[in-house]
């Protein structure tokens, strides 16, 4: 695999720190931009990140005196780099506006917000999931009038823990989906330091992320068919979104459904086998297990399992059958690796194996 060049557009924020971190020891991929608001452009990496710094590891020495730009100056991200990583925090309809500048200006665009999720010809990419909607990219291309320029999206952070538990369930019928998610601190972009009010407290509303939980998977569950992808009405979802004084990962209490209820024994084997399009790929940042099961009681625990896999498995524990549902269970994965930069990493990696950035 060749090398590629990318830019980190939003670097200075919470995931654009996690990008920095993932992306310094990359075997493909060489940051090569920085860029951010105008508030940190010209600064250094190290100065514009003064006191917001939220990795456990240091700034990797090499990035840490690269100069930020300002993410608006497309032309300077011209010839540097062969696609950009974006993780800004703007209004949506602006963000949306600056991914598709930069996917005319023919530099591919792997995105961490929202703004594109429900575009038709934009894929929302959960490699293990939905590999095939890449396919979706040349339709794209013809209606941005672009030969190289696109944009791919990762979906919410929280269907993340239960939406790979039930893919690999998904032809038993899965009829009815009730998940309620815990939502670490990071997800808001925060850490105790700068959210306090989360200290001793859980938050019962996190704005927009039901709407997002319960609509996106059924994009991601579609098909590409006439130059677009096409979302399934079924399974009925319905979720609650809490937010929880935890720093990362993110749990899901789920409860599904099924038309033909297979055995308890049966998930847990498919789930142990289930690899997806990246592990069959072997791409680097693919876990070797990506659903592990736990049949302790008391696991997954958000301490000692969001970092499962380096942060990019999705572990499952306390199967059992349910009054109501066919079966309940619980999910947890790593908001910020898995859920944000981590998969964005494995998205574009996976683009990458299959010529998307040539």
């Amino acid at each position: 695999m060749k090398r590629f060049n990318v830019g980190i557009v939003g670097a200075t924020g919470m995931v654009g720190q996690r990008f920095v971190s993932l992306l310094a020891n990359h075997p493909w991929f060489d940051i090569a931009l920085l860029s951010a608001s105008s508030r940190s452009a010209g600064k250094t990496y190290r100065e514009a990140t003064s006191g917001r710094w939220a990795m456990e590891t240091q700034i990797p020495q090499d990035i840490a005196d690269m100069v930020v730009l300002d993410a608006s100056d497309i032309d300077a991200a011209k010839g540097k780099v062969d696609f950009i990583f974006c993780a800004v925090d703007m209004d949506k309809a602006l963000t949306r506006e600056l991914e598709e500048k930069y996917a005319k200006a023919e530099i591919p665009v792997v995105s961490n917000n929202s703004a594109h999720r429900g575009t038709p010809d934009v894929p929302m990419m959960i490699p293990e999931v939905n590999a095939e909607h890449v396919e979706v990219i040349h339709s794209q291309r013809k209606r941005l009038g672009t030969k190289r320029g696109f944009i791919a999206v990762k979906p919410n952070c929280s269907i993340q823990t239960y939406v790979p538990a039930i893919h690999p369930l998904m032809d038993f019928g899965v009829e009815e989906i009730l998940a309620c998610t815990y939502q670490a601190i990071s997800g808001a972009g925060k850490t105790f330091e700068n959210m306090p009010e989360m200290v001793d407290n859980v938050i019962p509303y996190i704005g927009g992320e039901e709407q997002k939980s319960e609509q996106e998977p059924l994009k991601i569950w579609g098909r590409v068919q006439d130059n677009e992808i096409v979302s399934i009405s079924k399974p009925l979802i319905t979720t609650q979104c809490v937010r929880v004084p935890v720093t990362d990962g993110h749990m899901a209490a789920t409860f599904v459904k099924f038309k033909n209820k297979p055995s308890k024994e049966e998930i847990i084997k498919r789930w142990k086998e289930y690899k997806g399009a990246a592990g069959e790929l072997d791409l680097p940042s693919a876990p070797k297990e990506f659903l592990m099961y736990f049949e302790d009681d008391n696991r997954p625990q958000t301490k000692l399992d969001r970092n499962n896999g380096n942060g990019m498995s999705v572990s499952i524990g306390r199967l059992r059958e349910d009054t109501i549902f066919d079966y309940k269970f619980i999910c947890l994965s790593h908001n910020t690796l898995l859920g944000a930069a981590g998969g964005g990493a494995l998205a574009a990696e996976l683009l990458a194996a299959k010529g998307y950035f040539e």
